[in-house]
């Protein structure tokens, strides 16, 4: 595998469910749409999507519920098996792989967090965490010391003798994180974890899994079907619907162009100020004077001077370095809400 290959490649891929799926996409007419597959009988859990994810980045996957977004994830990991086309982890296609290829590779390389926790209730949090470890049969005292590292990572150290009954949802939230970090995964998939927590244990629960990503790299993706924490986490957003991909972008592609209809709904409640920040806006071979703004600021940040500066192009610089310039009265039209 070359430094440029995709953490993840998904070419084409369907899963179909139905009666005789495999045989109905070969004999399936061009251009059959959702309702039209729906109408003889199947459904298009996912449809001819090809997206890749980068190594350590991070993907974050929304939709209504019924998108596919859920379903693509499980096809990424061959929780399902697809219909049609492929999907590659590191250049290894995961459809070719034996039931004990498929399973090494899920144990060493994949981990899995979902909604519901999933805790063994009669085991402790040591316990809990550990258990992937049990299951690949590494000695006592090894996973013992590998699970209290993770423990004390996800700021549960004190709690170690706890059983799940005895922690708060976010406490619980953060064993079953723990236990998909203890096998150290290059690739982590994450399914609605935080939607079933309230709102101020869900801000701490992002708050510590951007402290997590910072620290460990790892490639992720996330599903949600909130767009301010997708924003807040992720490098890039797909939106899907219907079990299609309308739009695969960073954050602030997605608010400021989006493709379809369908991804504008998406976005109009969102203050764009927040998203856009100064690199977004560096037009090529655009030149400014005088003092740079900081690349990573949002337009939000960056208000004051925005509305005080008289100058008519600002440079922007990226680690100290001048990359180009934006057009202030631009930054001021999504700062005012302006089209």
């Amino acid at each position: 595998m070359s430094a440029t290959s995709p953490a993840i490649s998904a070419k084409n891929v369907w899963k179909l469910f139905g009666p005789a799926p495999e045989h109905y996409l070969n004999t399936m007419p061009a251009g059959h749409s959702f309702e039209d597959i729906r109408a003889d009988g199947y459904v298009a859990g996912v449809k001819d999507v090809s997206i890749d994810v980068a190594a350590g980045e991070m993907l974050v996957i929304m939709g209504l519920s019924g998108s596919g977004k859920s379903t693509l994830v499980r096809c990424f990991s061959r929780l399902h098996d697809i219909t049609g086309g492929s999907i590659s982890i590191d250049g290894t296609d995961i459809g070719s792989l034996s039931e004990r290829d498929l399973i090494d590779l899920r144990r060493n390389k994949m981990g899995m967090v979902f909604q519901s926790f999933g805790l063994l209730p009669h085991r402790t949090v040591l316990q809990n965490v550990a258990f992937p470890l049990e299951m690949r049969g590494q000695d006592a005292h090894t996973r013992r010391e590998r699970a209290l590292e993770v423990i004390r990572l996800v700021g549960l150290e004190g709690r170690e003798d706890y059983f799940p009954r005895e922690l708060s949802g976010g406490q619980q939230q953060r064993v079953g994180i723990a236990r998909s970090l203890v096998i150290e995964p290059d690739i982590w998939f994450l399914d609605e974890p935080f939607s079933a927590l309230d709102p101020l244990i869900r801000r701490e629960m992002q708050n510590e899994f951007l402290r997590l990503r910072q620290m460990l790299r790892k490639t992720i993706v996330f599903i949600t079907h909130d767009f301010d924490e997708a924003l807040r986490l992720a490098d890039r957003i797909a939106i899907m619907k219907n079990g299609a991909v309308e739009q695969c972008d960073t954050p602030a592609q997605i608010v400021l162009n989006p493709a379809t209809d369908y991804v504008r709904k998406f976005t109009e409640v969102i203050d764009k100020s927040r998203v856009v920040r100064a690199q977004t806006l560096v037009v090529d071979g655009l030149t400014g004077q005088g003092v740079p703004v900081d690349a990573g600021a949002s337009v939000h940040d960056l208000a004051k001077l925005l509305i005080q500066d008289t100058r008519e192009t600002l440079p922007v610089a990226l680690d100290g370095r001048i990359i180009g310039a934006m057009h202030r009265q631009q930054a001021l039209g999504i700062l005012v809400g302006a089209e």
